[in-house]
């Protein structure tokens, strides 16, 4: 009897970080590989900031994390701060959860993913800013169904996208939580351009978006155009909430666009003050993110959102005590034996 054929060993693909660039994704070339950050620190921190930071940035993946950190810490501070001013909240994490079926669709068409962050969102800020506009309220009830729809059917897309995929996506996560390995050189340069792109358009329409969304009656009587400044701040906060999500992730976006701002004009109201302010937050939230996450198995998203949320608790909590402290009557004071006196004279 002949023996019975031998069944070829199945293969079972191990786990993959999302991120990471396989020698089979750049043509057979030798790429370090890194299984997760903790891997790459060699025992963890040492609890000695200098020799940590040192050894941090002797990887180069990491330089290129801190890099697009940066970049995307002062694009999403920059225009963060006048979505908050302007009260689009909504619009922007709308523009951001759009990302993501984005990039899901580009991974499944075969193209760039970062293409796809930036096509998913501008196209549904072009959606959102085809909104009519009528003087009256009514226009923020018609955006606002608007942006639920967009956000709605994108979601749906999203997992469409995914199930078409039919492969492993072992980049799901950091599409949907961020991810800061595998940044390439020329992932780097395409955000600095288009960071400075952006920059550079939100600085020529700076002035007239702030008097719009201050008041944005007296500015149209002077003749700004209102509606055309609105459609280009949403066309750049598509912009803005692409390159956040390649960090971040695309349900994370919103901590970054908004905490920083958030917090920033809880301290203070003055304009130049409040948005230097909001770069600077922004900026030291990514990189403490940043830090932390690389010697931690949690994602940087997570870590992003935390430190934001504190800081506006923070700020909000010192508003409110500095309110409360202001707004006591000044006749009223504290004895020494904890009761209370009126130091004004009452009149007989």
């Amino acid at each position: 009897m002949a023996p019975a054929p031998m069944m070829p060993a199945l293969v079972t693909p191990g786990p993959v970080t999302p991120g990471l660039v396989t020698p089979a994704a750049v043509g057979g070339a030798s790429v370090p590989a890194v299984s997760s950050p903790a891997t790459a620190a060699s025992g963890g921190q040492s609890w000695n900031i200098v020799a940590d930071l040192h050894r941090m940035l002797e990887l180069h993946f990491m330089v290129n994390a801190f890099r697009a950190g940066t970049i995307v810490a002062v694009i999403a501070g920059a225009i963060g701060w006048f979505m908050v001013l302007r009260r689009q909240s909504f619009a922007g994490h709308t523009l951001a959860v759009v990302s993501f079926p984005g990039a899901a669709g580009a991974i499944w068409l075969g193209v760039s993913a970062t293409a796809g962050y930036f096509a998913g969102s501008i196209a549904a800020a072009s959606v959102i800013a085809m909104v009519p506009r009528s003087p009256s309220g009514r226009e923020r009830s018609e955006e606002s169904a608007v942006i639920g729809t967009v956000q709605a059917f994108a979601l749906a897309c999203g997992v469409l996208f995914v199930s078409l995929y039919g492969g492993f996506l072992d980049s799901l996560t950091g599409l949907l939580f961020g991810t800061f390995l595998g940044i390439s050189d020329g992932q780097v340069v395409t955000l600095a351009l288009v960071a400075a792109a952006v920059l550079a358009a939100l600085a020529c329409i700076a002035r007239p978006l702030f008097f719009a969304t201050v008041d944005g009656d007296v500015a149209a009587a002077r003749g700004v155009p209102v509606r055309g400044l609105s459609v280009a701040f949403l066309l750049l906060l598509g912009c803005a909430a692409a390159e956040v999500s390649q960090i971040t992730g695309a349900l994370l976006v919103f901590a970054l666009l908004v905490m920083p701002a958030a917090a920033a004009q809880q301290i203070t109201v003055r304009p130049a003050l409040s948005l230097t302010l909001t770069l600077v937050l922004s900026v030291l939230t990514t990189w403490a993110s940043l830090g932390i996450a690389f010697y931690s198995v949690y994602p940087v998203g997570f870590f992003v959102s935390t430190i934001g949320f504190a800081c506006y608790v923070l700020a909000a909590g010192g508003r409110a005590l500095a309110t409360r402290v202001g707004t006591r009557p000044p006749g009223r004071t504290r004895a020494a034996d904890g009761t209370h006196r009126v130091d004004a004279a009452v009149g007989a």
